[in-house]
């Protein structure tokens, strides 16, 4: 039986550039599923995934679980005899997947390439440097102000007690920012488990779970899979990846913790008890995680960065785009926070005002273009893993049948 085979040159080409034009050197060995860990003997990976992506059949790829469930260990890379480097192609896999997701497309494809970065930083500088005129707070304040309010009148004050002049302002920018990125990322969600299904044979349900079963037999499980960062631990070549990856995890649920109380004192709290408006203690608890994190973050991410230079050096990793993105962007967003911390404990405002706004506009910039970039493997890959549980549970499958 013969098969018509259409492949999108489109895809191919988009491959190749985010650092998957290795894929043509692959000759079906075998080798790459021999190490992967993923890999079964039902389930060929990344073997079966470099035909498809030869064969230019995105729809196969980006309905792929496993193609998700990768974290790019760097196994089946080092060990492949023709220099097909199986990890960059499934990394590239990913990068269109995001774009292929993305919603709306236009930031999505924005968010795609190198050429648009003067775009990409512009976009939210202009936005905040717009709002920081409107306000009437740009202006470098006297040092016994700077001392006493630090960046807590940035963007102006004003008598209104309820709410204070920097919070509504900062709130402005950063609030639909992270609504239409926690939007876009449901619709790319969505539209890939309905794909997922699909492609896994997938009907319809024998009974569906609730909201509730799902998060508890599906979703947490695999939140706390990737907090241990259990398959991480199964990696060999890379295995040293773990020490970038966790403390930036870590970080990260640090300053998300440290962000959402800062909300509700400032937003919330701060509407009855005025005085929780203004500058956190040094010696606050939570100020002391927020500076651990911010250091974590850094310490991370340089890891990584270091990393990833030297796989690039020794011929394990294309140099794209993709890859360094997010790492710029994560560094930005913790060297200018402590630098404008730095800046507003020695008293120097005019400094200290700049590398501020820097910080919003680097914090702006890994919100707006989380759901388009590599800190989108982090939602996909969750709700991948959760597919990979609830496609063998018994709401998929009878097991009276089997």
């Amino acid at each position: 039986m013969s098969m018509n085979v259409q492949p999108d040159l489109e895809f191919i080409k988009d491959m190749k550039s985010a650092g998957g034009d290795t894929l043509k050197k692959c000759y079906q060995c075998a080798t790459c599923s021999v190490v992967c860990p993923l890999s079964s003997d039902d389930n060929p990976f990344p073997r079966r995934e470099m035909i498809h992506a030869q064969w230019g059949l995105k729809e196969k790829l980006v309905g792929d679980a496993n193609v998700m469930l990768c974290h790019q260990c760097g196994d089946c890379t080092t060990y492949c005899p023709r220099g097909a480097k199986p990890g960059d192609v499934l990394g590239a896999i990913r990068a269109y997947a995001y774009k292929y997701f993305g919603w709306p497309s236009g930031l999505a494809n924005l968010a795609s390439s190198g050429k648009n970065l003067p775009l990409l930083i512009g976009i939210p500088a202009v936005i905040i440097l717009v709002l920081w005129l409107i306000s009437d707070g740009l202006h470098i304040p006297p040092p016994e102000d700077f001392a006493r309010y630090g960046y807590g009148h940035f963007f102006g004050h004003w008598d209104f007690h309820l709410l204070t002049k920097n919070v509504f302002f900062i709130d402005l920018i950063m609030l639909p920012t992270v609504a239409l990125a926690l939007y876009a990322s449901y619709k790319g969600v969505t539209a890939m488990w309905k794909l997922m299904a699909e492609n896994a044979g997938v009907g319809e349900a024998l009974y569906k779970p609730s909201a509730p079963q799902f998060i508890k037999e599906f979703l947490w499980p695999s939140i706390v899979e990737i907090v241990k960062h259990n398959r991480f631990r199964e990696c060999t070549t890379n295995a040293d990846r773990v020490t970038g990856h966790l403390p930036l995890m870590l970080a990260f649920i640090a300053l998300v913790f440290v962000t959402t109380y800062s909300f509700v004192t400032q937003d919330i709290i701060g509407i009855f008890i005025p005085s929780m408006h203004g500058p956190m203690s040094m010696w606050n608890p939570v100020k002391i995680l927020a500076n651990v994190g911010a250091i974590a973050m850094i310490v991370g991410i340089g890891i990584l960065w270091a990393n990833r230079s030297k796989m690039e050096a020794e011929g394990q990793a294309a140099n794209t785009f993709y890859d360094w993105f997010l790492i710029w962007m994560i560094m930005g967003v913790g060297v200018t926070g402590l630098a404008a911390e730095l800046f507003r404990l020695i008293g120097v405002a005019s400094v200290g005002y700049v590398i501020y706004f820097l910080h919003l506009v680097s914090v702006m910039m890994l919100f707006l273009y989380m759901p388009y970039t590599k800190f989108a493997h982090l939602i996909y890959r969750t709700f991948a893993m959760a597919f990979e549980r609830y496609r063998d549970s018994a709401y998929v499958k009878n097991p009276l049948s089997e």
